[in-house]
């Protein structure tokens, strides 16, 4: 679906995209250090695409996700993480802090669910997790708005 009406932003302003692809780097060494899981940090991305609708951003980060060694079934029931018993306490809380992130124009980041993750994650995870819902909902918006081809 490549709209030739629609600028590439990425594209438009390199430098731009350059700075938000070295801030992505930034955000991943944090997040390391912090000792998140890389598998949380896939499923993070994966779970923040899903709830904008960046299939862009599904389609690579599912793949990154299963070329680590992600259980497919926990991909396939991220969206109803909260039904299951596929997901740690510590990566609950990430998905449930990363949910509140991504959907901010619903209501903020609310308290209840800011002092949820807060007393599952330290403060160096959770600046992470919010660095990476952040990270995200801004690579989402930049490949939505350019509609970033995606084929099969």
């Amino acid at each position: 679906m490549n709209d030739p009406k629609r600028v590439n932003l990425a594209k438009q302003h390199p430098a731009s995209y350059k700075a938000l692809t070295a801030l992505s780097e930034e955000v991943q060494q944090a997040a390391a250090a912090a000792g998140l899981d890389p598998f949380l940090v896939e499923l993070l991305k994966i779970r923040s695409s899903q709830i904008n609708g960046c299939a862009f951003c599904l389609r690579m980060h599912t793949r990154d996700a299963l070329q680590m060694g992600e259980n497919p079934d926990r991909i396939a029931v991220l969206p109803g993480w909260e039904e299951t018993d596929y997901f740690s306490e510590t990566e609950r809380a990430a998905l449930r802090l990363t949910e509140a992130v991504t959907r901010v124009s619903d209501g903020h980041v609310g308290d209840e669910d800011y002092n949820a993750a807060a007393a599952v994650l330290t403060a160096d995870q959770l600046s992470a997790v919010a660095w990476l819902a952040t990270l995200m909902n801004a690579f989402n918006r930049v490949v939505i708005t350019s509609r970033f081809t995606v084929a099969g």
